[in-house]
Parts: C-alpha cells; structure tokens; sequence
C-alpha cells in the first residue's frame, strides 16, 4: 500500500489484463474482445482523481482502440514489440520517475516493464514469472475486475476513493 501511496500513472497490458485474454474471430476474419464494465469503471475513477492511464499493447485492434477512445485514455500505444520505448516517452513527457508508476500484466512480456516500476501488478491469472515479479497480485482474473481492483486500490491508499463515492 505504500507504494501505491505515489502512483501518478497507471500502465495497462489489454490482453490477459483488460480482457480475458481470448480472441474471438468471426468466420469473416473480425476480432472481437470482451472488455469488463467494472474495469471501465476503475480507469475512470483514476482520471477523475488526476491519476493518468495509459495503454501499451503489442497487439494492433480496432476493438482496443476504440474502448481506449471511450475511456478517453490518451496515452494509447499499440503495436509495439519493446513497451519500454513509448514507457520512457511517457516518463519524460509526465516528468516521473518508475517510482511513480504502476504497471498491471499478466505474461511474460510484460516482465521488463514490470521490473522497472515502482509498483507491479499482475493479474490473479498471470503466469508464475510474472506473479514471481508483482509486488501486488489482484484476486481478480485478467478482464473480470482486475484492473478496477488496482483502481480502488491505488485510490484508497492515496485517500481518494471517497472522493469517488462522493460523486456517484
């Protein structure tokens, strides 16, 4: 909990995190992913308390993109191999530090993002490695609340989430 006392941005994998980590593809070749309400929920409560999210994905999809764009999340980075270039392009535009962050995944390339930030999250239903280099691993599965989790989390810790409560 102290760690998340500092946490001024929040860094979501989309696959596995935001979602369950399944693909569905339609007889014509469209992808389709099931997002959580209450991890939509999560992300806005962040914003609205001046916790900045971002999206880096290494995947391209149309489906992301657009949930991304509903969120209003615009530090949006998709298809990128080595998360740790746009994670550094962020860090001098916000002026933090990796103390500062929080990153949220759940598979093995999410590990080098992980190890550099203050507080590493991983899913309930990460794989070991990762799990091995959380400092906080949520009961919920990867797009079934887990990120609002971290949300309600991050707010308590910095006394915000009244805030939250107070507005709904």
């Amino acid at each position: 909990m102290d760690k998340a006392k500092g946490i001024k941005l929040v860094i979501l994998d989309v696959d596995g995190v935001m979602t369950d980590g399944r693909i569905v593809i339609d007889d014509n070749g469209v992808e389709q992913r099931n997002f959580d309400i209450k991890d939509g929920f999560g992300v806005v409560a962040l914003q609205m308390t001046g916790i900045d999210v971002a999206i880096i994905t290494s995947k391209k999809s149309g489906a992301v993109r657009h949930r991304a764009e509903e969120l209003k999340i615009k530090r949006f980075h998709e298809g990128i191999k080595k998360k740790v270039e746009p994670y550094e392009e962020i860090l001098k535009e916000m002026n933090i530090t990796d103390a500062d962050v929080c990153y949220v995944g759940d598979d093995l390339v999410d590990l080098s993002m992980m190890r550099r930030v203050g507080l590493p999250v991983a899913v309930a239903d990460a794989v070991e490695e990762v799990k091995d280099a959380a400092g906080y691993i949520t009961m919920a599965c990867g797009g079934h609340g887990a990120v609002r989790e971290v949300a309600e989390m991050i707010l308590k810790a910095q006394g915000k989430w009244d805030k939250i409560l107070s507005k709904i």
